[in-house]
């Protein structure tokens, strides 16, 4: 392993998590705005007053006493997704593709029956995924059926798209896609890749996979080189309508395609994590400073976006090797 020294990082302009928590977190979020993200349903409330599209809602379990009601009305459902409603970091989600008789079958082709999803909504109930271990609430979520654009770009589950605003500016985004290491689930930490998006285009930048560069999906094969996102101007705009809608001036908008709907809003956090800046091998330290200087000058939300993707473009060059 080779370590790299504090001024080299400040000099790569990389944003390390107390200058995150304290300058651009502390400063510029709110703590009452905090529900409004930290809450799931909180926010596909504001979303749907928006008239921003959200993953259609099943229903919601507040008491142990529903749990038994809730499977006997999923027995008519092929695929749906439960969730913490306060859950972070992707933990607790359970995501159903098919069905098997009356057994349901995960995103990773294992095979679970009515038991298991009792009980782990029970545990998110107990508040075994929520954030500080609080009592929860489980969301039941209509599967998404995403984009087939983006097919061969993940695997066993859903891709979708990290944006991350600051004062209202898009400056840096990222595509998590889906593996079998990651259980179906768009999340790093288990092994998703995260593809550098170009903030101008959409266009790919780089890969990486448990912080290494890669150049193709472990499991599809598809390289990410050729990755273009589709409905580009739209994502931006949705991610950078979020900051107004929230209150928060840092935050991370999470958005995936539908196939027949366009970009919709899963959910918003306002701790976004800092692994987007190796997935587009770039600190965010200097596009934030760019972007205080746009949200201060752009006469509007169009204008911001437009501004951010003339500062924020990245030249087309070769797709970094694996390492």
């Amino acid at each position: 392993m080779r370590l790299v020294s504090p001024a080299a990082l400040r000099r790569l302009g990389i944003l390390g998590m107390n200058r995150r928590n304290i300058t651009f977190i502390g400063e510029n979020n709110p703590r009452r705005n905090y529900q409004l993200v930290d809450n799931k349903l909180q926010t596909k409330k504001a979303a749907l007053e928006r008239g921003i599209v959200v993953p259609e809602l099943y229903g919601v379990i507040d008491h142990q006493f529903q749990i038994d009601r809730m499977v006997e009305g999923l027995l008519d459902k092929t695929a749906f997704v439960i969730k913490p409603v306060q859950g972070s970091g992707g933990k607790g989600i359970l995501v159903i593709v098919d069905r098997d008789g009356d057994n349901f079958i995960k995103a990773s082709g294992a095979v679970v029956d009515a038991g298991a999803l009792r009980r782990h909504t029970s545990n998110i109930l107990a508040g075994l995924h929520s954030l500080g271990g609080r009592n929860d609430c489980a969301m039941i979520e209509a599967l998404i059926d995403f984009n087939p654009a983006l097919a061969t770009y993940s695997y066993e589950g859903v891709p979708d798209i990290r944006v991350i605003v600051y004062r209202g500016v898009p400056v840096m985004a990222m595509m998590r896609c889906a593996t079998h290491a990651s259980d179906g689930k768009a999340n790093l930490h288990q092994g998703a890749v995260g593809v550098g998006l170009d903030i101008a285009t959409g266009r790919s930048i780089a890969a990486v996979q448990h912080g290494h560069l890669v150049t193709h999906h472990p499991d599809t094969g598809a390289s990410f080189a050729s990755l273009r996102l589709p409905d580009w101007d739209a994502i931006l705009d949705l991610a950078a309508g979020c900051a107004d809608m929230t209150g928060l001036g840092y935050l991370g908008a999470d958005i995936v395609l539908d196939r027949h709907r366009g970009p919709m809003l899963l959910e918003l956090n306002a701790r976004p994590g800092l692994a987007i800046q190796v997935a587009n091998q770039e600190g965010l330290i200097h596009r934030m400073t760019q972007a205080a200087e746009i949200a201060a000058t752009a006469a509007d939300h169009a204008g911001r976006i437009a501004r951010a993707r003339e500062l924020f473009r990245v030249p087309e060059t070769a797709f970094p090797p694996e390492a």
